[in-house]
């Protein structure tokens, strides 16, 4: 594993935050030529961005904290701020990222489906950016293998393990793809974002499976439950949605 990509005089490049700070650098880039495409302003989109990714930090940060490590933490509070290392949680960014853009476009009265209709691919992508910055930390491994690409996770044992980051990151890229491909064909506003939240919801449930993780309930990991509980709550929504569009005619896409 690289957790260190360089050091340059003082100054430490870590594998981890270069790759996500990669995936959402390109992200943006993306976005924001979407938006100009579409005719939507890039200042609020850009805004957006910033609010997004930086509630979704603190909101990672704070679950790994409160629901995975709590009790090392509860007597390291400053530790709380490192995120040099392992510690931040998807559904953590997933619920305080989405309800700081909420808020943010209904101040700025923009339509929350239409904007992240047009953020769900990237998020995919950005996502799989930080899962490959996870297998360089080292971080997020899988459990043994005896398949021909186990990898053996330098510290930690000699047993080879699944590559649960890069599986992660491998299915996010292919649903990016389809998300990309249902934009344009999309036939209600939030169906490409519902879309995103059903599809990684899945993949999380499925690679949960080959990774090593907290067991809480009849063999299921944390990630699982609350996938599943997503899964619900968002195909309940699209499919309210979707039969809200086709009553009404009221179809959107390009």
């Amino acid at each position: 594993m690289y957790p260190i990509l360089l050091e340059i005089g003082g100054i430490t490049v870590y594998s981890y935050g270069f790759m996500l700070a990669l995936g959402i650098g390109i992200s943006l880039i993306l976005i924001m030529r979407k938006a100009r495409k579409e005719g939507i302003d890039e200042e609020a989109v850009l805004d957006l961005t910033i609010i997004t990714v930086l509630s979704g930090l603190i909101g990672a940060r704070l679950f790994y904290v409160f629901f995975y490590d709590w009790e090392y933490y509860r007597f390291n509070l400053l530790q709380i701020f490192d995120l040099r290392n392992e510690g931040l949680v998807w559904y953590g960014a997933f619920i305080m990222g989405t309800a700081a853009a909420l808020l943010y476009v209904r101040i700025k009265r923009l339509s929350f489906w239409r904007m992240f209709d047009l953020f769900a691919p990237y998020l995919a992508l950005g996502y799989a950016f930080g899962r490959i910055g996870c297998f360089l930390n080292g971080c997020c491994f899988g459990t043994p293998t005896d398949l021909p690409w186990g990898v053996v996770f330098p510290g930690l044992d000699p047993v080879p393990r699944h590559p649960a980051q890069l599986y992660s990151a491998l299915l996010s890229l292919g649903l990016c793809a389809f998300l990309l491909w249902l934009y344009p064909r999309r036939r209600f506003d939030g169906q490409v974002f519902l879309a995103y939240v059903i599809g990684y919801a899945l993949l999380r449930f499925g690679v949960e499976f080959v990774r090593e993780n907290l067991i809480i309930w009849n063999g299921f990991t944390i990630a699982q439950v609350i996938a599943a509980g997503i899964l619900v709550v968002a195909g309940v929504i699209y499919w309210r949605r979707s039969q809200s569009a086709l009553g009404s005619g009221d179809i959107g896409g390009d």
